[in-house]
């Protein structure tokens, strides 16, 4: 019987993925093993093996597809001679277009029809004005997405509300009439006619939204002054993931000068003992390669530190698993060095270098990029002196690195000059709080300026 090649989860999390492209065609032999297909997720490009041997009978998702769902069919192997359609293959979904609009934000919701379920939305040329079906009459009910969100919070039922807007589309003012008007409740029959005109009521204060809408957004600007770019799934996880993380991690930090003299002393020393292969030295250490080293060990001095917060318990790691902040075109992705407190300096130097080349080419497996317990943000190599880093969950602390520059300390009680670098500590107050992260940042900054302490 013909095998179904299901959309694979490439991650724990991962729910949809983009089809990228098809390594095979239809009538093409292939064998258990043989990649057949590439999968975008919202970090990397992956590969997608044959589970059997046959013909590739049929493609049932076309290269380009986007949001395609886990465990969805993409695709028909059969053998020699046999049909391909007495698989159970669900028909393939339409391709998404290339540039497709972004989808609405938070506030354009649908309105509910009469008798509940919610209809589909129908967009403007402009992508954010959105209309829903109505009342049962089947007329479309335009109204703005700021409109529907303060409905929304006064109890408002927008079908009972008459738009002064374009078309009969609601706006905000209509909505702050009706409220003062005490008319258009959720769920109370509809006021009768008046015999007469009746005086409205000044509107009362409406409490400003949580966020603006597109559409508020938009009348700031003047049309045809900016270019509309859609966001892609990577830009949408960054954005949900750093949002949430200051929504709903507390943050606190510590900043600390450390003097790098010591540190750049011993860099040079190694750097000029490696061998040189084919005119290239075998390693190049570099000062985050130390970063890394030094939070990975500073981690083991201080074990209380290197935890991940959940509700039910706290997870106290073994292991230092350092993740890396690696910028990339359209975003940044945080490949992690496992047992980081375990390997040389020079294998996490070779080891950075071939996570970066990877990400930047979106190679990057999911299992080298999730996990880890804390992280390193360096932006010292665009002379940022310092700054301060979001956490990245589950991580409960990350270290933001500013550039090494000359200035001015004293030294028994004489001026004298001195390579320092700020970091600054952020970490999670439920599972690090002020004095342990304070303690953790201090054993980092011992082994810094006392770099020797690495090595043995």
């Amino acid at each position: 019987m013909p095998t179904n090649i299901l959309m694979p989860a490439l991650s724990p999390t991962m729910e949809k993925g983009n089809l990228a492209k098809w390594l095979k065609a239809v009538g093409d032999t292939v064998k258990a093993g043989d990649v057949i297909a590439e999968i975008e997720t919202d970090k990397a490009t992956m590969e997608v093996e044959a589970v059997d041997e046959g013909v590739l009978a049929a493609i049932l998702v076309p290269a380009g597809s986007q949001d395609v769902a886990v465990n969805t069919p993409i695709a028909v192997i059969a053998a020699e001679g046999e049909d391909a359609t007495a698989s159970a293959a669900a028909p393939a979904p339409k391709a998404a277009p290339a540039a497709a609009p972004s989808p609405p934000l938070a506030g354009e919701v649908a309105a509910p029809a009469v008798g509940g379920g919610a209809s589909p939305q129908a967009k403007t040329s402009s992508g954010f004005d959105s209309g829903n079906a109505g009342a049962a009459s089947g007329e479309r009910l335009f109204a703005s997405p700021l409109a529907r969100r303060v409905a929304k919070e006064k109890g408002l039922d927008l079908t009972k509300i008459a738009g002064s807007g374009p078309r009969g589309r609601i706006v905000l003012k209509d909505v702050e009439t009706a409220a003062a008007a005490g008319t258009a409740v959720a769920g109370a029959p509809a006021a009768p006619i008046a015999a007469g005109p009746k005086p409205v009521a000044a509107a009362a204060p409406v409490a400003p939204p949580t966020g603006a809408s597109d559409e508020t957004i938009l009348k700031m600007f003047e049309p045809g002054s900016y270019e509309t770019i859609p966001h892609d799934g990577m830009r949408k996880t960054i954005a949900k993931r750093l949002m949430e993380s200051k929504l709903t991690v507390p943050h606190f930090y510590l900043t600390v000068d450390t003097e790098l003299d010591a540190l750049l002393a011993l860099r040079e020393q190694i750097n000029a003992a490696a061998a040189v292969k084919d005119g290239k030295p075998a390693y190049k250490v570099s000062v985050n390669d130390f970063v890394i080293k030094a939070m990975a060990v500073a981690l083991q001095r201080v074990p209380d530190a290197n935890v991940t917060w959940t509700d039910g318990a706290m997870l106290k790691h073994r292991h230092s698993d350092v993740g890396v902040a690696v910028s990339i075109p359209g975003g940044l992705i945080t490949p992690v060095v496992r047992r980081a407190e375990q390997k040389t300096l020079t294998a996490i130097s070779n080891e950075m270098k071939d996570f970066a080349a990877r990400a930047k080419a979106r190679k990057l497996k999911p299992e080298e990029y999730q996990g880890g317990s804390t992280a390193v943000s360096n932006l010292g190599m665009f002379g940022i002196k310092d700054f301060a880093a979001i956490i990245n969950p589950p991580h409960a602390t990350i270290l933001a690195v500013g550039a090494g520059e000359k200035r001015v300390v004293v030294k028994a009680g004489a001026p004298a000059v001195a390579t320092v670098m700020t970091v600054t500590l952020s970490t999670d107050h439920r599972a690090v709080d002020g004095a342990l992260g304070a303690e953790f940042l201090a054993a980092f900054k011992q082994l810094i300026e006392n770099p020797m302490g690495m090595l043995v």
